[in-house]
């Protein structure tokens, strides 16, 4: 009793007087079980499927707060987890119990935490895991919903520290595993609410002002523009099934993802991997905090933009490239006439 008074009292201080320190969390009582590393890598690398049974897997993230590139000769200083935007990819199974270890670097000013949608249990996590710089924490969850879900900061105040980067997905294969697929990659949209004018040269802070009226400068792909062009661009071959997650940080706008020249074979809407996915799909909406699958086989070479369709945000930086090599397919498409 005392323990849940303790975490009741302290997510009343969370929100109201904006710190507080969880330096345990109560465990999950389980048999004994293997344990593993979770893999985690920068996006938009996506961690293979998981093809074991249930095991105990230990997942350890770090917040850290710095300087980094949002558009050419523009910078920013990012609120990150693994020091990446979006945070690394965490990928798990349907049955599993997860030990997440969460260290706040010591040069960070601000505490730091983590509410991953996929959990259940107190603030997703963030009422265990409210982390001073230079402290860590720890919990325990198991997870029992198979789908893709967002996870982000859920320190005071909590719209800021989503704003500033920190957010990601959270894979939970189901027991039997998604279909196999020849090339899954990771993407995730986030806005930037910048004092500087979009493209004004230099170290731009954030603008609580243009945040709130939900008019960002920036609006990007995997942490910058241009992040997913040229030598970021992702890549796929003529003849290969292409799986994205997607999954939207927001913090405030609905994204209309959409791949131009590409239709989606199936999408599973929200992330849910519960029910049949819906087919031939052209544009999907993906709600700030809400993430999806969407899959497509490539069957002409050339370069596809992903974009969001609220087409304006274009020049914001919502754009990025898919390159497909590979044989042409005149059967499919051609320019000029017969």
């Amino acid at each position: 009793m005392m323990r849940w008074l303790l975490l009741s009292i302290g997510f009343a201080a969370l929100v109201g007087a904006g710190l507080v320190l969880s330096p345990w969390a109560r465990p999950i009582a389980a048999g004994p079980m293997a344990e593993v590393r979770a893999q985690l890598l920068p996006p938009p690398q996506v961690p293979p499927p998981v093809a074991r049974g249930p095991a105990k897997v230990l997942v350890t993230l770090e917040t850290i707060e710095q300087k980094g590139t949002l558009a050419d000769g523009v910078e920013y200083t990012f609120w990150m987890f693994n020091g990446l935007v979006p945070g690394p990819m965490i990928r798990v199974r349907e049955g599993d119990t997860v030990e997440l270890r969460l260290k706040n670097h010591a040069q960070s000013k601000q505490p730091h935490s983590i509410d991953l949608h996929a959990v259940t249990g107190p603030g997703g996590g963030a009422v265990a895991t409210q982390t001073l710089p230079g402290k860590e924490t720890v919990f325990q969850w198991k997870a029992l919903n198979p789908g893709v879900y967002v996870y982000h900061c859920a320190s005071p105040h909590i719209p800021t520290h989503i704003a500033n980067g920190m957010y990601g997905l959270i894979v939970v294969d189901p027991a039997g595993g998604l279909p196999k697929v020849d090339v899954e990659l990771y993407v995730m949209q986030g806005e930037f609410y910048t004092q500087g004018a979009r493209g004004q040269k230099g170290l731009q802070r954030y603008d609580a002002v243009k945040a709130y009226a939900e008019q960002p400068e920036y609006v990007v792909f995997n942490g910058r523009v241009g992040a997913l062009a040229g030598a970021g661009a992702l890549k796929a071959n003529v003849g290969q099934v292409v799986r994205l997650f997607v999954g939207n940080g927001g913090p405030n706008h609905v994204w209309s993802f959409h791949v131009i020249g590409e239709i989606f074979d199936r999408v599973y809407p929200e992330g849910a991997v519960g029910r049949p996915p819906m087919t031939n799909v052209q544009t999907t909406v993906i709600p700030a905090g809400g993430a999806a699958i969407v899959e497509f086989r490539v069957e002409v070479p050339g370069t596809y933009l992903l974009v969001d369709h609220s087409i304006f945000r274009i020049d914001k930086g919502a754009v990025g490239e898919l390159v497909v090599a590979g044989r042409q397919a005149p059967e499919i498409f051609r320019s000029g006439g017969r």
